[in-house]
C-alpha cells in the first residue's frame, strides 16, 4: 500500500483543551450569571411596582392620621402657618377629606397646582401598577399627582396632592439596591453552581478528553487506556464504554499489525511458491498426456487443483490488503461446482462421512465461479474438520449436505452438518478473523473470507439455529439487475 506523502492539514489537527475560564467552565459561569440576572429582572418588575404602591400607601396613611385630628375640630380652620408646616412635614401640596355630602380642605397652598396624574390606591390592576411604576421611573420627578384612597373603615376618602420627586428618588434607591443585591446573589449562585457542575461534569469530561488525546497519540500503549470510573451515571457509563472501545481498538490494531507482518512474509515467498506450482503444473500437463486409465481419471482433478493453487498465490495478499478482487460474475451451474468441492476435500463414505449434494442440475448462480468455490469450500472444509474426530452420542451418521433453491432472482444455498455445533466463543466472533475459529489452532480466516466474498456479490451469509446438533449456514446470492437496453437487445436477438 502506497502511503500519502502529502503533509497533513494543520487546521485538521486536534486542538488542546481550553483553560477553565476559556472552556465549558467559563461559559457555564457566564451563562449562570446572565440567567440569574434575567431572573432578578423578572422579579424586579413586580417588586418595584409593589414598592411604589406601598410608598404611596404609607404617605397616604401618614397624611390621613394628621387629617383625622384636624377633621375632629369642627368649624376650626388651621392657621396658614400651621397648614404650611403640615404640608411640608407630609410632603404634599393639598390635603382633602371627601364624604358623600361634603368635602373639607384640611390644608393647601395658596394656588392649587395643575394635576398631571391621578392614582386610586383602592382600585388598580397589576399591569396598571407596573405601567405606572415604570412611567414614574422613566419620566417622573417633576410632575404633580393626586393620590386618594379610603379613610379608615368609613365611607370617607382621603385625598392628597403632591410632587412625585421624592417617590421617584425612593424608587431609584430601591432599584439600585435591588441591582446590587442581584449581582451579589448571581455571583454567589453562579459560584456554587460552577463548583458543583465543575466537580460533577467538567472534571470527568476533561478526564475523558485527556484520555482520548493521550490514546490518539499512543494507541498501542496499554497504559493509555482509560481506567473507567465506578458508577451508573451517564458520564461513568460513557467512560466505561470509552475504555472498552480503546481496548477493542488496541486488539484490532494488534491484529492489523499481525496481518501486515503476515502479508510481508507471504509476499517474500509468493514468488518462489508460484515457481514451484508452475513446475508442478508442467508435470501435471505431461501426466495428462499419459495413456493410462488411472492417470486419465485423476489427472483432471489434479490439474484443476493446481490451477486453483496458482490462482490463490496471485490473490494470497488480498486479505492482508483488506480487499478482495471484484467478482467476475456469470451464470454458473451450481451442482458441478459443489461436486468439485467434494472431490477436492476427498470426502468418502469409507471415512464415515456422508457428503450429500441436494442441488438440481438446472440451478445456476450469477456469481464468480472461483470465489463461490472458495466460499463453499471454506464452509465444507470446516464441517469436515468438525466431523473428523466427532462421534455422535445417539449413533447417528456423520453427514454434510449442500442444498440449493432458487426463489425468483435469489439463490439460497444451505450447507448443513451433523457435527458438534459452534462453541459459544466462536458464535460471538463468528466472522472475525483470528477470533472466530471453532477449533484449537484455527485462525477463523475461512469464514471471514467467505463473508467478504458473499458481501462482494451483494448477498448475505448467516449461521442459522437448528433444533438438532450441528451447524447450518445459509447463503443468499441475488442476480445482478438487468439493464433495460441489454434486455431489449437480448429480446430482439
Amino acid at each position: 500500500m502506497v502511503e500519502d506523502a502529502r503533509p497533513a492539514d494543520p487546521s485538521a489537527a486536534p486542538r488542546a483543551a481550553a483553560g477553565y475560564l476559556g472552556g465549558l467552565s467559563g461559559k457555564l459561569l457566564l451563562l449562570t450569571v446572565a440567567f440569574v440576572m434575567l431572573a432578578e429582572v423578572l422579579i424586579f418588575v413586580p417588586s418595584v411596582a409593589n414598592m411604589r404602591i406601598r410608598w404611596l400607601q404609607d404617605r397616604l396613611n401618614t397624611v390621613a392620621a394628621a387629617a383625622v385630628v384636624v377633621d375632629g375640630l369642627q368649624n376650626v380652620e388651621l392657621p396658614r402657618a400651621v397648614q404650611r408646616e403640615t404640608l411640608m412635614a407630609t410632603g404634599t401640596k393639598a390635603i382633602v377629606i371627601r364624604r358623600k355630602d361634603a368635602s373639607r380642605m384640611i390644608a393647601s397652598v395658596d394656588m392649587p397646582p395643575a394635576i398631571d396624574g391621578e392614582y386610586d390606591l383602592a382600585d388598580f390592576t397589576a399591569l396598571g401598577a407596573v405601567r405606572d411604576a415604570f412611567d414614574t421611573l422613566l419620566f417622573g420627578g417633576h410632575r404633580v399627582v393626586r393620590i386618594y384612597g379610603p379613610l379608615g373603615e368609613g365611607d370617607a376618602t382621603i385625598e392628597l396632592v403632591m410632587k412625585d420627586a421624592k417617590l421617584r428618588t425612593a424608587m431609584l434607591v430601591y432599584s439600585r439596591n435591588v441591582f446590587l443585591l442581584s449581582i451579589v446573589i448571581s455571583l454567589i449562585t453562579a459560584a456554587l453552581i460552577f463548583l458543583a457542575i465543575n466537580r460533577m461534569l467538567i472534571v470527568p469530561i476533561r478526564r475523558l478528553t485527556k484520555s482520548m488525546q493521550e490514546f490518539s497519540n499512543e494507541p498501542s500503549n496499554p497504559e493509555r487506556v482509560l481506567v473507567p470510573p465506578d458508577g451508573k451515571d451517564e458520564l461513568a457509563v460513557a467512560g466505561q464504554h470509552l475504555a472498552s472501545m480503546q481496548r477493542e481498538l488496541q486488539r484490532t490494531l494488534k491484529q492489523q499489525k499481525s496481518l501486515a507482518e503476515l502479508g510481508l512474509a507471504v509476499s517474500k515467498i509468493n514468488h518462489d511458491m508460484r515457481n514451484i506450482l508452475s513446475s508442478a503444473q508442467l508435470i501435471s500437463d505431461r501426466l495428462a498426456a499419459v495413456d493410462d486409465p488411472v492417470v486419465k481419471r485423476f489427472a483432471p482433478t489434479l490439474l484443476r487443483a493446481i490451477d486453483r493453487a496458482v490462482g490463490y498465490t496471485r490473490e494470497v495478499l488480498s486479505y492482508g490488503r483488506t480487499t478482495e478482487a471484484e467478482p467476475h460474475r456469470r451464470f454458473v451451474s451450481l451442482r458441478p461446482l459443489v461436486e468439485d468441492v467434494a472431490e477436492l476435500l476427498s470426502v468418502d463414505r469409507q471415512d464415515g462421512i456422508d457428503f450429500q449434494i441436494q442441488v438440481r442440475e438446472d440451478i445456476e448462480v450469477d456469481a464468480d465461479s472461483e470465489q463461490l468455490f472458495r466460499v463453499v469450500h471454506n464452509i465444507c472444509r470446516n464441517a469436515v474438520e468438525a466431523l473428523a474426530n466427532y462421534t455422535p452420542e445417539n449413533g447417528s451418521e456423520r453427514r454434510i449436505s449442500v442444498s440449493a433453491v432458487r426463489t425468483g432472482s435469489v439463490v439460497t444455498i444451505s450447507i448443513e452438518d451433523t457435527g458438534p455445533g459452534m462453541p459459544a466463543k466462536a458464535r460471538e466472533n463468528l466472522f472475525a478473523a483470528f477470533r472466530g475459529s471453532a477449533r484449537s489452532g484455527g485462525t477463523g480466516l475461512g469464514l471471514a473470507i467467505a463473508r467478504e466474498l458473499v458481501l462482494a456479490h451483494g448477498g448475505t451469509i448467516a449461521l442459522v439455529e437448528k433444533p438438532t446438533p450441528g451447524t447450518l449456514f445459509r447463503i443468499e446470492l441475488p442476480d445482478r439487475p438487468v439493464r433495460l437496453d441489454a434486455f431489449r437487445a437480448k429480446g430482439r436477438s
